[in-house]
């Protein structure tokens, strides 16, 4: 006869199985990522990969399309457990990265960096290709605009307990007020500010060096790590505030940091790749349908997945025009777009 404790095992075995799948998909998607949609046929950059091929072969995978994959990997993984976090952190399966208006302070900051610093322009005369005067004033104005806009809401929520409410109404506010100052940057730019604004605004992996690539590990890992660390108090804090409290968790102090920390890890994303729309909330929905609420498995299993969905992406991206790859902060929408739909009638059908 099957004990509680069988049972117990049993669920706990299904959920680590399905984490080792993940990761497996993951590795295999990554590796594909390095060789297809790169210019070259697969074998020879395989050949590249293992130093067996061309110099040609070996800049390609080494130079470009491994800094690619590992930026895919990386953001993918961050903006995923940023939603995650965020979601129990609100009470709100419906928030993500997005929902404090993180992307739109990243938006305008990037668009005065390109503006008033000339922090670049797209040159029509040679190729139409983005030039950068300075290729770190665009993410910095950006990073730093993230950040103001995660301390001013962080600091009116002060003033409310850290109600949930409060801090999802301060992000529209916010998002609503940079996308206004956003808009009348753009109509009064040049042709060229106003084409390199919107070009900034597109996610492009393509854009990621190594040294980028490092900054955004050490963000997300340092996330990452707390978040797990705190995973037994996040799944006290989603069966309610009261709960939480009776069960000794300091339910302000561990909402403020883990608020700021997951806006933080959107941030740097944003500010390096740009926009990558609706991943935040389509990669915890997922994972949570497959494994629950459990936040020892959703944090990892929510990560996986956003890694997962991100390099699709963007191999799918790199494949879906010959020549010519487009931005996979589109195709990330494509799809989310419809899936945050399925979710707002599903949750008014289970209201009914």
């Amino acid at each position: 006869m099957t004990t509680i404790l069988d049972q117990r095992k049993n669920i706990r075995t299904r959920k680590i199985i399905t984490l080792a799948i993940l990761a497996f998909l993951v590795i295999v998607v990554f590796f594909l990522s390095l060789f297809i949609g790169n210019g070259k046929d697969f074998m020879s950059l395989v050949n590249g990969f293992f130093h067996k091929g061309s110099r040609i072969d070996e800049i390609l995978v080494y130079n470009i399309a491994l800094p690619r994959a590992l930026a895919g990997l990386l953001v993918g993984i961050g903006l995923a457990i940023s939603g995650v976090i965020m979601q129990v952190d609100l009470n709100n399966t419906m928030a993500s990265p997005s929902t404090l208006g993180v992307s739109n302070a990243a938006v305008l900051g990037a668009n005065l960096a390109i503006t008033i610093l000339s922090g670049g322009y797209f040159d029509s005369n040679n190729g139409s290709y983005w030039n950068m005067n300075n290729p770190y004033v665009v993410t910095i104005f950006a990073f730093i605009f993230s950040v103001i806009c995660v301390l001013v809401i962080l600091g009116m929520s002060a003033f409310k307990n850290f109600s949930p409410n409060t801090v999802i109404l301060s992000g529209i506010a916010l998002g609503a007020m940079f996308t206004a100052i956003t808009t009348i940057l753009q109509y009064f730019a040049t042709d060229t500010q106003l084409a390199g604004m919107v070009y900034w605004s597109f996610g492009d992996l393509s854009r990621a060096t190594y040294t980028d690539d490092y900054i955004i590990l050490t963000v997300v890992l340092i996330s990452f790590v707390y978040f797990m660390i705190y995973s037994f108090q996040f799944n006290a804090l989603n069966q309610g505030d009261f709960t939480a409290k009776s069960l000794g968790v300091n339910v302000n102090m561990l909402r403020f940091v883990s608020l700021l920390l997951a806006s933080l890890c959107t941030a740097v994303c944003i500010s390096f790749v740009g926009i990558i729309g609706f991943l935040g909330i389509l990669a915890p929905h997922i994972v949570r349908r497959i494994i629950g609420n459990d936040y020892r498995y959703l944090i990892p299993g929510s990560a996986l997945m956003g890694a997962l969905i991100l390099l699709s992406s963007d191999l799918l991206s790199k494949v879906i025009l010959k020549d010519l790859s487009l931005p996979v902060g589109a195709i990330t929408s494509l799809f989310g777009a419809p899936f945050f739909l399925y979710i707002i009638f599903r949750r008014k059908e289970n209201l009914n």
